[in-house]
């Protein structure tokens, strides 16, 4: 017999937990969101593109704007590049480093995604008051000062 969560019970106050369950459970809908529309790219990898949609950017500049390691930066775009949707361009000033460029693949790839992105950022606020989505936000945006 499946047991009933009383709705009157605390909520989980392990926060760390929660902020990661959370990440694990939207990048796991956007993935089924992606596969839905037939999309290539993976949640982790839109953060790239959408950067590099602006200009193209070293990967150490990559690196540094997403807070992930260099290594993992570089299988990321190893990924990206073998599939088409960036490139490695040489840096004209420093030739021993690349400029990543996004191919027009991954332009078309990113702005599909963008459309799903927008369609589950409302999915997210929905049943929410505006005050509730504000405070959420605050909260949010809390850990870029608190934890840098």
């Amino acid at each position: 017999m499946e047991k009933v969560k009383n709705v009157n019970q605390p909520l989980d106050d392990r926060l760390i937990y929660i902020v990661a369950k959370a990440q694990q459970c939207l990048f796991g809908y956007l993935k089924k969101a992606f596969e839905a529309e037939r999309l290539m790219i993976t949640p982790v990898q839109t953060g790239i593109l959408f950067l590099l949609k602006k200009s193209d950017l070293s990967m150490t500049e990559l690196s540094k704007t997403l807070a992930v390691d260099n290594s993992a930066i570089t299988g990321l775009v190893d990924r990206l590049e073998k599939a088409g949707f960036v490139s490695r361009l040489t840096n004209p000033d420093d030739r021993r480093a690349y400029r990543i460029h996004l191919t027009d693949l991954g332009l078309d790839q990113i702005n599909r995604a963008r459309v799903i992105i927008k369609r589950v950022n409302e999915e997210i606020k929905a049943g929410f008051t505006l005050e509730e989505v504000e405070t959420f936000k605050k909260v949010l945006h809390a850990f870029f000062t608190k934890f840098k």
